[in-house]
Protein backbone atom coordinates (compact mmCIF):
# COMPACT_ATOMS: atom_id res chain seq x y z
CA UNK A 1 0.00 0.00 0.00
CA UNK A 2 1.03 3.68 -0.92
CA UNK A 3 -0.28 6.24 0.70
CA UNK A 4 -0.35 10.03 -0.23
CA UNK A 5 -1.23 12.33 2.80
CA UNK A 6 -2.24 16.56 1.99
CA UNK A 7 -2.47 18.80 4.26
CA UNK A 8 -4.32 21.92 3.80
CA UNK A 9 -3.91 25.67 4.92
CA UNK A 10 -1.34 25.99 7.64
CA UNK A 11 -0.34 22.73 7.67
CA UNK A 12 -0.88 20.04 10.10
CA UNK A 13 1.12 20.71 13.05
CA UNK A 14 1.84 18.53 16.16
CA UNK A 15 -1.22 16.69 17.37
CA UNK A 16 -2.96 16.29 13.82
CA UNK A 17 -4.45 13.44 12.65
CA UNK A 18 -2.86 13.12 9.57
CA UNK A 19 0.56 13.03 11.43
CA UNK A 20 -0.68 10.37 13.81
CA UNK A 21 -1.32 8.92 10.57
CA UNK A 22 1.52 8.82 8.94
CA UNK A 23 3.13 7.70 12.06
CA UNK A 24 0.76 4.53 12.17
CA UNK A 25 1.21 3.97 8.15
CA UNK A 26 4.85 3.71 8.11
CA UNK A 27 5.17 1.50 11.27
CA UNK A 28 2.69 -1.03 9.93
CA UNK A 29 5.65 -0.91 6.98
CA UNK A 30 3.58 0.87 4.41
CA UNK A 31 5.15 3.37 1.99
CA UNK A 32 3.82 7.05 2.94
CA UNK A 33 4.17 10.35 0.91
CA UNK A 34 3.38 13.52 3.71
CA UNK A 35 4.84 16.64 1.51
CA UNK A 36 4.81 20.00 3.04
CA UNK A 37 3.67 22.05 0.86
CA UNK A 38 5.24 25.25 -0.09
CA UNK A 39 4.76 28.01 1.98
CA UNK A 40 1.42 27.13 3.92
CA UNK A 41 0.24 30.09 5.07
CA UNK A 42 -0.19 32.29 1.83
CA UNK A 43 -0.20 29.05 -0.20
CA UNK A 44 -0.35 29.33 -3.92
CA UNK A 45 -2.20 27.09 -6.11
CA UNK A 46 0.04 26.43 -9.45
CA UNK A 47 3.50 25.62 -6.44
CA UNK A 48 0.96 23.36 -4.59
CA UNK A 49 0.03 21.59 -7.96
CA UNK A 50 3.20 20.76 -9.09
CA UNK A 51 4.37 19.47 -5.47
CA UNK A 52 1.12 17.28 -5.77
CA UNK A 53 2.02 15.82 -9.65
CA UNK A 54 5.47 15.28 -8.47
CA UNK A 55 3.82 13.27 -5.39
CA UNK A 56 1.65 11.61 -7.47
CA UNK A 57 4.34 10.36 -9.52
CA UNK A 58 6.27 9.05 -6.59
CA UNK A 59 2.88 7.19 -5.86
CA UNK A 60 2.01 5.48 -9.03
CA UNK A 61 6.03 4.44 -9.40
CA UNK A 62 4.80 0.56 -8.02
CA UNK A 63 2.30 -0.46 -10.23
CA UNK A 64 0.94 -3.61 -7.89
CA UNK A 65 0.81 -1.29 -4.86
CA UNK A 66 -2.66 -0.30 -3.75
CA UNK A 67 -2.63 3.71 -4.03
CA UNK A 68 -4.32 6.04 -1.34
CA UNK A 69 -4.89 9.52 -0.97
CA UNK A 70 -5.87 11.25 2.42
CA UNK A 71 -6.57 14.64 2.35
CA UNK A 72 -7.63 17.52 4.71
CA UNK A 73 -9.08 20.74 4.11
CA UNK A 74 -7.51 23.25 1.73
CA UNK A 75 -5.86 19.36 0.59
CA UNK A 76 -8.98 18.15 -0.57
CA UNK A 77 -9.56 21.35 -2.78
CA UNK A 78 -6.06 20.63 -4.23
CA UNK A 79 -6.94 17.59 -5.20
CA UNK A 80 -10.43 18.42 -7.16
CA UNK A 81 -8.33 20.84 -8.78
CA UNK A 82 -6.03 18.36 -9.94
CA UNK A 83 -8.22 15.34 -10.62
CA UNK A 84 -8.65 16.07 -14.38
CA UNK A 85 -5.05 16.39 -15.30
CA UNK A 86 -4.89 12.76 -13.40
CA UNK A 87 -3.49 10.24 -15.78
CA UNK A 88 -4.68 6.82 -16.30
CA UNK A 89 -1.55 5.23 -15.44
CA UNK A 90 -1.63 7.85 -12.05
CA UNK A 91 -5.10 7.03 -11.33
CA UNK A 92 -5.49 6.03 -7.34
CA UNK A 93 -7.58 3.34 -5.91
CA UNK A 94 -9.25 5.25 -2.71
CA UNK A 95 -9.80 9.08 -1.97
CA UNK A 96 -10.35 10.12 1.16
CA UNK A 97 -11.70 14.02 1.51
CA UNK A 98 -11.94 15.09 4.76
CA UNK A 99 -13.42 18.39 5.57
CA UNK A 100 -12.93 20.79 2.32
CA UNK A 101 -13.59 24.12 2.59
CA UNK A 102 -15.54 26.10 0.74
CA UNK A 103 -15.66 29.44 -1.39
CA UNK A 104 -17.94 30.86 0.41
CA UNK A 105 -16.12 31.10 3.53
CA UNK A 106 -14.18 34.29 1.78
CA UNK A 107 -10.60 33.91 3.14
CA UNK A 108 -8.29 36.11 1.37
CA UNK A 109 -5.23 33.31 1.24
CA UNK A 110 -7.23 30.55 -0.05
CA UNK A 111 -9.11 32.97 -3.06
CA UNK A 112 -7.05 31.59 -5.46
CA UNK A 113 -8.04 27.89 -5.33
CA UNK A 114 -11.36 28.50 -6.37
CA UNK A 115 -13.27 28.31 -8.61
CA UNK A 116 -12.03 24.46 -8.65
CA UNK A 117 -13.31 23.44 -12.14
CA UNK A 118 -13.93 19.59 -10.52
CA UNK A 119 -16.63 18.20 -12.17
CA UNK A 120 -18.07 14.71 -11.33
CA UNK A 121 -16.78 12.37 -14.44
CA UNK A 122 -13.59 13.61 -13.91
CA UNK A 123 -13.22 12.81 -9.93
CA UNK A 124 -14.45 9.74 -10.84
CA UNK A 125 -12.09 8.87 -13.42
CA UNK A 126 -9.27 10.25 -10.95
CA UNK A 127 -9.45 7.31 -8.38
CA UNK A 128 -11.17 4.08 -8.41
CA UNK A 129 -13.47 5.51 -4.75
CA UNK A 130 -13.37 8.81 -3.76
CA UNK A 131 -15.07 9.14 0.00
CA UNK A 132 -16.00 12.57 1.21
CA UNK A 133 -15.81 12.92 5.46
CA UNK A 134 -17.11 16.35 6.52
CA UNK A 135 -19.49 17.93 9.67
CA UNK A 136 -22.62 19.77 9.55
CA UNK A 137 -21.20 22.35 11.38
CA UNK A 138 -17.55 23.46 9.20
CA UNK A 139 -16.82 26.90 9.83
CA UNK A 140 -14.71 27.04 6.91
CA UNK A 141 -17.69 25.31 3.88
CA UNK A 142 -20.93 27.07 4.66
CA UNK A 143 -23.32 25.46 3.44
CA UNK A 144 -22.00 22.34 4.22
CA UNK A 145 -19.50 20.34 2.28
CA UNK A 146 -21.73 17.29 1.47
CA UNK A 147 -23.66 19.75 -0.17
CA UNK A 148 -21.08 22.07 -1.84
CA UNK A 149 -18.95 18.85 -3.17
CA UNK A 150 -20.49 15.47 -2.37
CA UNK A 151 -23.96 16.09 -4.34
CA UNK A 152 -22.85 17.75 -7.33
CA UNK A 153 -19.65 15.41 -7.29
CA UNK A 154 -21.81 12.50 -6.54
CA UNK A 155 -19.07 11.33 -3.63
CA UNK A 156 -20.00 9.08 -1.08
CA UNK A 157 -20.53 10.76 2.11
CA UNK A 158 -19.80 9.97 5.84
CA UNK A 159 -21.55 13.12 7.84
CA UNK A 160 -20.17 13.73 11.51
CA UNK A 161 -22.69 15.70 13.84
CA UNK A 162 -21.25 18.70 15.38
CA UNK A 163 -17.06 17.72 14.49
CA UNK A 164 -16.52 21.31 13.42
CA UNK A 165 -13.64 21.53 11.26
CA UNK A 166 -12.20 17.93 12.29
CA UNK A 167 -8.97 18.86 13.09
CA UNK A 168 -7.16 19.14 16.30
CA UNK A 169 -8.85 21.43 17.79
CA UNK A 170 -12.10 19.59 17.40
CA UNK A 171 -10.82 16.79 19.17
CA UNK A 172 -9.05 14.92 16.53
CA UNK A 173 -5.57 13.64 16.93
CA UNK A 174 -5.55 9.67 16.67
CA UNK A 175 -8.51 8.68 14.31
CA UNK A 176 -8.15 5.07 14.21
CA UNK A 177 -11.51 4.88 11.78
CA UNK A 178 -9.45 6.56 9.61
CA UNK A 179 -6.05 4.17 9.93
CA UNK A 180 -9.01 1.04 9.43
CA UNK A 181 -10.26 2.65 6.31
CA UNK A 182 -6.49 3.16 5.04
CA UNK A 183 -5.78 -1.13 6.14
CA UNK A 184 -9.28 -1.86 4.63
CA UNK A 185 -10.29 -3.21 7.98
CA UNK A 186 -13.11 -0.73 7.82
CA UNK A 187 -15.54 0.38 4.96
CA UNK A 188 -15.90 3.81 6.56
CA UNK A 189 -13.88 6.28 7.88
CA UNK A 190 -16.63 7.63 9.90
CA UNK A 191 -15.34 8.94 13.62
CA UNK A 192 -16.73 8.26 16.85
CA UNK A 193 -17.65 11.22 18.57
CA UNK A 194 -14.79 13.06 20.45
CA UNK A 195 -15.12 16.47 21.71
CA UNK A 196 -14.12 16.06 24.85
CA UNK A 197 -11.71 19.34 25.24
CA UNK A 198 -12.37 20.49 21.58
CA UNK A 199 -12.59 24.07 21.01
CA UNK A 200 -12.74 26.24 17.71
CA UNK A 201 -9.65 27.21 16.12
CA UNK A 202 -8.06 28.33 12.64
CA UNK A 203 -5.65 25.56 11.99
CA UNK A 204 -6.64 23.71 9.01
Amino acid sequence: MRVLILHGWQGSGEGHWQRWLASRLREAGHHVQFPELPECDVPCPDRWGAVFRSELGRLAARRDDERIVVAHSLGCVLWLREAAAVAASRRVDRVALVAPPGPGAEIEQLAGFYPTGAEHDAVAAAAGHTRLVCSDDDPYCPGGAAHVWGEPLGLETDLVRGGGHLNVDAGYGPWPELEGWCLGTRTSPAPAARYAGAKNGAEM
